[in-house]
């Protein structure tokens, strides 16, 4: 096994606790294999930067894009509290969720299929760690994890959080939650996830 003089990823020593979200497109994989290859680059640069750009609007950070899903999360701020940038993060997933006719109509004057997603979101401490050459932090954890295991729960064009956010996140009577599965933690007991529905929107 070769062994690298110099580390690619170095882990500050530093953890954070930060409000997680992953937002992903449903069914890509199936949807780009119709399209030429100059379609799909088209296809994933018009939802990823539209998702990308409500992040930044929400003063969410971009940490990377995996394929169709893009990772994000929600740093600590001295002025607000927890449920401060909670209810940001459940603003942002709802913006995203919103300008899905929109993401769509730029589809369309592309001739691109419309596109569907989901988005989870979840609270906990993360590791922090940098690749070299790169100004980005990268997460590392249980709720990167979590938040990931969470998605596919969400039905499209939907959100759903995890339990440690929702403990944070109910007293909000903005929105509804539900919940609608439990997720296997690898522990002695199950991790609920929770749907998420605007109370305007009811």
């Amino acid at each position: 096994m070769k062994v690298l003089k110099d580390d690619i990823i170095s882990f500050s020593g530093k953890f954070e606790d930060y409000f997680i979200s992953i937002v992903d497109i449903v069914d890509s994989t199936k949807i780009t294999t119709f399209l030429s290859q100059k379609q799909a680059c088209k296809y994933y640069e018009i939802f990823l930067n539209s998702m990308a750009a409500i992040v930044e609007d929400f003063g969410g950070r971009i940490v990377k894009n995996v394929g169709d899903s893009l990772l994000y999360y929600f740093p600590k701020k001295i002025e607000f509290s927890e449920k401060i940038l909670a209810k940001y993060s459940l603003e942002c997933g709802i913006a995203m969720l919103d300008a899905a006719n929109r993401i769509n109509e730029l589809m369309k004057e592309e001739n691109l299929p419309t596109v569907k997603y989901r988005i989870s979101s979840d609270y906990g401490t993360v590791m922090i760690a940098r690749e070299n050459h790169s100004a980005r932090d990268d997460i590392f954890g249980p709720p990167v994890n979590m938040c990931s295991k969470i998605n596919r729960h969400a039905k499209p064009n939907s959100m759903v959080i995890g339990g440690d956010m929702y403990q944070i996140a109910k007293s909000y009577s903005e929105y509804s939650f539900k919940q609608c599965t439990d997720c296997s933690a690898g522990l002695k007991f199950s991790y609920p996830v929770y749907s998420i529905v605007p109370n305007n929107l009811r």
